[in-house]
């Protein structure tokens, strides 16, 4: 007699961005479940960071042997900053070659802070171009009775699918992340907000970092932190020399919990709001600097034209 032999399902090795919106817990579960069984018994690694609530919900919909198979995450850990949530997915994906990673997670989407919710939304539609070669499954759950029309909406636009209690659709409003990084380039970033400290950037780089340090501890920046704003600083002034006019200016000051901090190069040749989110083989020395400082502070914003580049750091306090 001859074996039977089983055919191994074959993975789906590009990314794969869904949106899921319920109006119940009852009903998040019961569209959840299935795809953490079917991923399960397709080999991936499985990791769930939700709500309490979400995770609550879906722990009890799932069987003892499935929920072992399930790695749960601390939510606010794993969508901390946008620019660490990317890092972390890029990571875990690439941890495991061969193996696809499949995540189900409730990225914020904070509609009393305008600058996070932006942040995180651009961040939503980033990762469809940033992981397009990876092979990762990521749900992205929403519970449409705590998010606005507006909010919601948003869902639609950075998906390519999205799953609501009456079934599987594609996201007919679907926009580019190109287009959506264009529409946040096109508004200004507002002026600082006084009292302001500048440092002026010069060819000596140490003296630059010394004099942001020196602020920082000016401002009662705490030491964790201090330390990574002069990082950032140190990646953005080493553009500003190495491919910029090499002249400029960084400016700090404190607003609304955070320090935040400007790095102004007078040659206004960085223009992409979407830089330090590319994270494929064309990050250059200029790339891989920005994709360093994303991951430094909380929000980074990019402005530029023929006056100037700039970028914009939030750091929560």
């Amino acid at each position: 007699m001859t074996a039977r032999i089983e055919k191994k399902e074959t993975r789906p090795v590009e990314f794969v961005h869904t949106g899921l919106v319920s109006h119940s817990l009852h009903g998040l579960t019961a569209l959840v479940v299935p795809m953490v069984r079917a991923a399960v018994s397709g080999g991936d690694r499985v990791l769930v960071a939700l709500g309490e609530d979400e995770e609550k919900a879906l722990r009890t919909g799932l069987s003892p042997p499935l929920r072992q198979d399930v790695e749960f995450l601390s939510r606010s850990s794993f969508y901390s900053t946008p620019g660490r949530t990317l890092a972390a997915l890029r990571r875990l994906a690439n941890s495991a070659p061969g193996r696809r990673l499949t995540v189900v997670g409730q990225p914020p989407l904070p509609e009393e802070d305008p600058l996070a919710l932006r942040e995180w939304r651009l961040l939503d539609s980033v990762l469809n171009m940033a992981l397009a070669r990876h092979p990762i499954q990521l749900l992205c759950v929403h519970d449409a009775r705590r998010l606005s029309g507006p909010v919601r909406d948003g869902v639609w636009h950075t998906h390519p699918t999205v799953i609501t209690d009456n079934g599987r659709r594609p996201g007919l409003r679907y926009r580019d992340p190109e287009e959506l990084g264009a529409e946040v380039a096109a508004h200004p970033l507002p002026p600082p907000q006084e009292p302001v400290h500048r440092v002026r950037i010069s060819a000596d780089l140490p003296a630059v970092r010394d004099e942001v340090a020196r602020l920082a501890d000016r401002l009662e920046v705490p030491g964790v932190l201090a330390n990574d704003l002069v990082v950032a600083v140190n990646e953005l002034v080493a553009n500003v020399l190495e491919h910029g006019a090499g002249k400029g200016a960084v400016t700090l000051w404190r607003q609304d919990g955070r320090i935040v901090c400007d790095v102004f190069d007078e040659a206004g040749q960085l223009t992409d709001p979407l830089s330090g989110y590319r994270t494929s083989n064309e990050l250059s020395t200029r790339g891989y600097g920005l994709w360093i400082t994303r991951q430094m502070c909380d929000f980074m914003e990019v402005r530029g034209g023929t006056e100037g580049s700039l970028v914009r750091m939030h750091f929560r306090l």
